[in-house]
C-alpha cells in the first residue's frame, strides 16, 4: 500500500507541526476599522464598517516538476491563480487582485514568458487583474527549476460573508466538477506513476482510458470556479463553500467544530487517472479520499429546497455540477463508494 506519507507528505506531522505555531491572533489587535472575522478556512479584515477583505496565499507544490519533465509551462501559472482564486471565494469575496512570486534558478526570457502566460490565462478567467510580481534568482535554494506562488486579495460586504454557521442536518452537497488531479497530492502521483521518480509509467506513455500522454493527462490545469461561483451566491443563500485541495475530503472537519452535525458523500464519478493512481500504487480508497479531489474540485453547502435551483443555474451556465451528499446529525465525515462505507474523519 502507498501513502502520501510515503511519498513525502506526512499530513498527521504537518497538522501537529501547525498546531504548534500559533501566534495569529496575537497581532489582530493592529486591524485598524474592528474586528477580525474568522470563517472555517478564512481570516477577514475590514476595510471599513461595511466591506472586509481577505487575502489568500498559495503555490502548485512539485507540479512543476512535471512542467520541468514535459518541457511546458504555458499553464502552471494557471495553477498557480486557480489555488488562490479559489480559496478566496469560499468566504463570499471576490477577488480583486493578484500577484505573483516567482523562485528560480536563473531569468530565462523564454521560459518567464511561458509561465506569464499561464499566469494571464489564470487571471482572465478569474476575471480579476493580476497587479504586480516579483522575480528572484536563487540558484543554491532550488532543486527544481523554478517554484511559483500567487497570492489574492478580494473584497465582501459584512453581511454577506459566508460563515458556515447555519449549517444543519438535511442540507445539501453540490459539488463542481474539477479536471482531473488539479495541484494536490502530485508528490504521491508522481512516485507512482512516472519511472523519473520509481514510478511505473514513462512521461509520454499513452495508457488505456486516457485520451492525453499521461504527462498532459497530470497537468491538466486546475479549474477556476470563480465566476459561476458568484453567480450563485448573488442569488442564494450558500451556508459553506470548500476548496477541495490539501487533504481533500478531510477539509470538511472545518465545518463541523464543535457542532452535532457531519458530512456523508455518495456521488463520486472520478476520471480515470484517480483510478489508475489507485491501482497503480494499491493506494487503499480512504487514503484517495484525504488527497485527492477524486472529480469534484468546489464544493457547496447548501438548502434542501435550493439544491435544484442551484444546480440548473450552473446547468444553464455550461457548469458540471451534482448533488454529491448531504449534512447529517452524526459527526462524521462518511464515504460511500463502490459498495464500501469508508468513514475518514481523525
Amino acid at each position: 500500500m502507498t501513502t502520501y506519507a510515503e511519498a513525502g507528505v506526512d499530513r498527521e506531522a504537518r497538522a501537529e507541526a501547525k498546531k504548534k505555531l500559533g501566534g495569529l491572533e496575537s497581532t489582530y489587535r493592529f486591524s485598524k476599522h474592528g474586528k477580525i472575522i474568522k470563517t472555517p478556512f478564512n481570516a477577514l479584515y475590514p476595510i471599513d464598517e461595511n466591506r472586509y477583505q481577505v487575502k489568500t496565499c498559495d503555490g502548485v507544490g512539485t507540479k512543476v516538476l512535471l512542467a520541468q519533465l514535459a518541457d511546458k509551462h504555458d499553464t502552471i501559472g494557471i495553477d498557480a491563480v486557480a489555488m488562490v482564486v479559489n480559496d478566496c471565494i469560499r468566504c463570499g469575496a471576490r477577488p480583486i487582485a493578484i500577484t505573483d512570486a516567482i523562485d528560480i534558478k536563473k531569468s530565462e526570457p523564454g521560459l518567464l514568458m511561458e509561465i506569464q502566460k499561464g499566469l494571464n490565462k489564470g487571471a482572465t478567467e478569474s476575471e480579476c487583474p493580476l497587479t504586480a510580481g516579483e522575480t528572484a534568482d536563487v540558484p543554491e535554494l532550488m532543486k527544481a527549476v523554478y517554484h511559483i506562488n500567487c497570492d489574492c486579495v478580494g473584497e465582501v460586504e459584512k453581511d454577506k460573508i459566508i460563515t458556515g454557521e447555519g449549517i444543519e442536518a438535511g442540507d445539501v452537497i453540490v459539488g463542481l466538477r474539477s479536471s482531473g488531479i488539479h495541484s494536490n497530492g502530485v508528490s504521491l502521483v508522481r512516485r507512482v506513476l512516472f519511472k523519473a521518480w520509481g514510478g511505473e509509467f514513462e512521461a509520454f506513455e499513452k495508457i488505456d482510458g486516457l485520451e492525453k500522454e499521461l504527462i498532459f493527462e497530470v497537468l491538466e490545469p486546475t479549474r477556476i470556479y470563480v465566476k459561476p461561483f458568484l453567480k450563485v451566491f448573488r442569488e442564494y443563500g450558500i451556508k459553506a463553500a470548500v476548496h477541495i485541495t490539501g487533504d481533500a475530503y478531510l477539509k470538511f472537519g472545518k465545518l463541523i467544530g464543535a457542532k452535532n452535525i457531519g458530512f456523508e458523500f455518495d456521488n463520486f464519478k472520478p476520471q480515470p487517472i484517480f483510478d489508475i493512481v489507485q491501482k497503480t500504487g494499491n493506494v487503499e480508497a480512504s487514503e484517495m479520499f484525504k488527497t485527492f479531489n477524486m472529480g469534484w474540485g468546489f464544493a457547496l453547502v447548501v438548502d434542501d429546497g435550493d439544491a435544484d435551483d442551484i444546480l440548473d443555474l450552473f446547468e444553464k451556465n455550461k457548469i458540471e455540477s451534482e448533488a454529491i451528499g448531504k449534512v447529517v446529525e452524526k459527526r462524521c465525515i462518511t464515504i460511500r463508494y463502490k459498495g464500501e462505507s469508508i468513514g475518514i474523519m481523525n
